[in-house]
């Protein structure tokens, strides 16, 4: 510990004047040089200015070993995704956190608070304390330089800035490889190749990721990477490997009582069977997911979006209907543009075909194409408008939307 630092702050908080402190062990001149940390004293005279204090040498001793042993544990907990104990922690921290600046672990104390406001998605705190480290980062050992734009890459994912996470996480891999062979670290990796539609990428990464976490036995982001491969295994249209996944994460999600995973996962199994055209199947799941989530919130809306759409496939125009008034009305709630277009779409489909098309090329594509949505999801609507303008004997702007899902080779 800097116990020039410590022995000044117990000073002041208890009032006592440096002569007053001083006074049969040592010169004011040298209390002072020893407080601003620009003499060495010797441990004997430490003692004796603690002692005075009525602060042991041992116990702040014992209090630095604390602070590391706790933040040690704090990067572990999240690791592996113990809310519980991360909190308990954390907590433990912030009591001692007037300690902390007198030890040599105020950076790491520092970044694991900005990790861990990441960690709770307290976005605007965890902005504040990025810009409170970028102040200090000169500072910084190469391994605390290497954390803070580790958790910067983080940062960005959660602003879904994917695109500069991934060249910042490509960076660290070349520059800090040592570093970054952790799960965590390519858990990351495969994450944001998956939001970039990067599935091979995506699913490299998430194995390497997975190989760790099953070493360490860490069961909670076992789960959390399997439900990324099994995302991008579907997006790959390696479905057998993709239902793996999913099943497997079923029977220990369950197992687990993951009640917060298993809505997501009955939606993601109900996407994969509504790709192999297992209709009754994803209905199942989907409903499955429903059942489990809050009314009032994106999921839910996403979800029941996509239980009206494998109605409409059914040519169930009744259910179809009903479910996408449903959704319709949600996303007025939510502010969800996306799904207030689409819910309008299907339902002025469900009542005139013809006004539905011209609505889609109207307002529905533009938007789509304005936001920049993944072009899978663009094409199933280009060749809906393809096949109408072909069967209305409308050549030149059927070939137009074909232009759309082929970039221009026809």
């Amino acid at each position: 510990m800097e116990f020039g630092s410590l022995i000044k702050y117990y000073r002041t908080q208890k009032g006592i004047t440096q002569t007053e402190l001083a006074k049969g062990i040592c010169s004011v001149p040298h209390l002072s040089k020893i407080e601003n940390n620009t003499k060495e004293a010797n441990e004997e005279t430490i003692a004796l200015l603690l002692e005075r204090l009525s602060i042991s040498l041992e116990e702040m001793e014992e209090k630095e070993e604390q602070i590391k042993n706790l933040l040690r544990d704090l990067s572990n907990k999240i690791n592996f995704f113990l809310l519980k104990e991360v909190e308990e922690i954390y907590q433990e921290l912030k009591n001692i956190e007037h300690l902390i600046p007198f030890s040599k672990h105020i950076f790491i104390w520092e970044l694991a608070k900005y990790r861990y406001m990441l960690f709770k998605g307290l976005i605007e705190d965890a902005e504040s304390q990025r810009d409170l480290l970028y102040k200090q980062k000169k500072n910084f050992s190469q391994h605390e330089s290497y954390l803070f734009r580790y958790y910067n890459a983080i940062f960005l994912i959660l602003k879904g800035q994917n695109k500069n996470a991934d060249n910042l996480l490509d960076t660290l891999y070349v520059e800090n490889d040592h570093d970054t062979t952790s799960g965590e670290f390519l858990y990351h990796r495969a994450l944001v190749k998956s939001s970039l539609e990067q599935s091979g990428h995506a699913i490299h990464f998430g194995k390497m990721a997975l190989q760790i976490y099953m070493n360490q036995h860490n069961f909670l982001r076992i789960l959390h990477t399997l439900m990324l491969l099994g995302i991008s295994y579907t997006h790959s249209k390696i479905y057998e490997e993709a239902e793996g996944c999913f099943q497997h994460l079923i029977r220990n999600a369950e197992l687990l009582k993951e009640e917060k995973m298993l809505p997501q996962i009955y939606h993601n199994m109900g996407f994969l069977q509504n790709k192999m055209n297992n209709n009754t199947k994803a209905l199942f799941y989907y409903e499955k997911s429903l059942a489990l989530q809050q009314s009032c919130n994106e999921h839910y809306l996403v979800t029941l979006y996509s239980i009206g759409e494998i109605y409409f496939a059914q040519e169930s125009a009744e259910k179809a209907k009903n479910s996408f008034q449903k959704v319709q009305s949600l996303a007025k709630e939510l502010g969800s543009k996306k799904y207030r277009l689409l819910a309008d779409f299907y339902l002025f489909h469900l009542a005139s075909p013809q006004k539905a098309f011209k609505y889609l090329e109207a307002k529905v594509i533009p938007y789509f194409e304005e936001t920049n949505e993944p072009i899978d999801f663009l094409t199933r609507f280009y060749k809906m408008l393809s096949d109408y303008y072909h069967e209305n004997g409308m050549l030149h702007k059927a070939m137009s939307y074909l232009n759309k899902i082929t970039g221009g080779l026809l």
